[in-house]
């Protein structure tokens, strides 16, 4: 079951690149009452908690084109742990995200990821999506 969990993460944040590398529907990937939140005091103060799958889905197309965020934009995700009970599954990631802005301004985060998954149905779909950043530096200007 980890693998199709662990598809279900880089999916998601496939869609999330900018441009996205994959093209389908992030709502797809969450159940109807699934909760995204930030933890830490930096991710909490900045995305606090959205529920449901239409408030997220909302909250994520407020930073993906066609709305100007995100000049480029890379999830990349590192080897992480999975644990399943049968009817869901718990992983933390960390993922490294490297971004240019509209600006110009670039900047590199390292947040922790912690993922829940309901298992039920044709896939696991995010149930609990929480991150935390841990470590973030300005890049240099593009040339």
């Amino acid at each position: 079951m980890s693998t199709t969990v662990v598809h279900t993460l880089t999916r998601y944040l496939a869609l999330c690149d900018v441009p996205a590398r994959e093209q389908g529907d992030l709502g797809d990937l969450f159940t109807e009452d699934a909760v995204w939140e930030g933890g830490g005091g930096a991710y909490a103060e900045k995305f606090g908690r959205t529920e449901g799958r239409a408030a997220i889905v909302s909250m994520l197309s407020g930073y993906l084109p066609p709305r100007p965020h995100f000049r480029t934009n890379v999830h990349l995700l590192f080897p992480g742990t999975v644990d399943d009970d049968g009817d869901t599954a718990h992983g933390s990631w960390l993922m490294q995200q490297l971004s240019r802005y509209e600006s110009g301004d670039a900047e590199m985060t390292v947040a922790r990821l912690d993922v829940t998954f309901r298992l039920a149905g044709d896939r696991p779909r995010i149930s609990v999506f929480r991150t935390e950043r841990l470590f973030t530096t300005p890049l240099p200007e593009e040339r």
